[in-house]
């Protein structure tokens, strides 16, 4: 392998991110090429194997989102080609990508989570719909938030406070996923801690805090420009923001995540942190949350992309 590792990012995909992957895809492979890596960038389709097999590149980079990138399956086939790649592992993307798994294994791990109850499908049906949404309103309360068990970007998520609105936003989750999430809704300050290791182990970046005009994170107010305010570092307490980076590491080792990561958190009133759920691939556009960090901790951002793909091509 030469010095500088030839590179295949993808991007695109089928997901409902596909635009959000299109446009990181293409910021990385702009930042690897401004490095001096040799660089292409592909839309994954039903030639992708043949083509790693016939033109193997040093490293793959998949910037991909929603279940074509995340769910580990791509990650599995690139393992078994012994094609090295950037980010976490098959076995971690898939716990990651399975909100009621990383929640498991963050709580066990001591870090806080909201309660909930995932709900497959066929389950919710066969179980009785109604009698299943008054328990699960008896028993976490309003207000609620529910989600596909599996997804980003807040696609198929709802912010419920009432039994007729609960009933509506089930039927929205179980568009984007056949299991859902329904969890209590923490009021608080929502924050992000972005996780890089570029050789020298995890370190957290300073967190960015979240404040949708709308008062909800939706995928709008996600990426249309002038619809969310961005504070980093955010606008609490020192120690707070202290613990925030310290239990994001304890997530994003304890899902053994790896390369670059982003933990969700709610921060109540009285400081406490509540794990949301952990992505393996964030969004890496010019007004994402973890460019925002990158820039606030001085990072130049082609230089940690650059040394995430040669890190990754170490690996073969």
């Amino acid at each position: 392998m030469s010095s500088s590792p030839s590179v295949l990012v993808l991007a695109g995909g089928i997901s409902h991110e596909r635009d959000i992957s299109l446009k990181s895809g293409r910021l990385v492979a702009d930042g690897l090429t401004a490095r001096g890596l040799s660089v292409e960038l592909a839309d994954p389709d039903a030639t992708l194997v043949k083509r790693l097999a016939d033109n193997r590149p040093d490293v793959v980079w998949p910037v991909l989102h929603g279940a074509s990138g995340e769910d580990g399956t791509l990650r599995s086939l690139l393992e078994m080609m012994e094609l090295p790649y950037v980010g976490s592992s098959s076995h971690s993307t898939r716990l990651a990508w399975d909100k009621p798994s990383a929640k498991t294994l963050v709580s066990r791990a001591g870090v806080q989570t909201p309660p909930s109850i995932g709900l497959s499908r066929d389950a919710f049906r066969e179980l009785g719909a109604e009698s299943v949404l008054e328990l699960v309103a008896d028993t976490l309360g309003f207000p609620l938030i529910t989600k596909p068990s599996r997804g980003g970007s807040a696609q198929g998520v709802s912010w419920v406070s009432n039994t007729e609105e609960l009933r509506r936003a089930m039927v929205h989750a179980f568009t984007y996923s056949d299991d859902a999430l329904v969890e209590r809704q923490i009021l608080g300050t929502e924050v992000c801690v972005a996780i890089i290791d570029t050789g020298d182990g995890p370190q957290t970046l300073p967190g960015v805090e979240i404040d949708p005009i709308s008062g909800h994170y939706t995928f709008e107010a996600r990426y249309t420009a002038g619809e969310t305010l961005f504070f980093s570092p955010p606008r609490r307490d020192a120690s707070v923001l202290e613990h925030s980076a310290e239990q994001a590491l304890v997530a994003h080792n304890t899902i053994g995540l790896r390369d670059l990561s982003r933990i969700d958190f709610i921060i109540d009133d009285s400081g406490e942190c509540w794990f949301l759920e952990a992505s393996v691939m964030p969004g890496l556009t010019e007004t994402s949350t973890v460019a925002l960090a990158l820039d606030q901790a001085g990072f130049d951002v082609t230089g940690v992309y650059a040394a995430l793909a040669e890190q990754a091509a170490s690996r073969q």
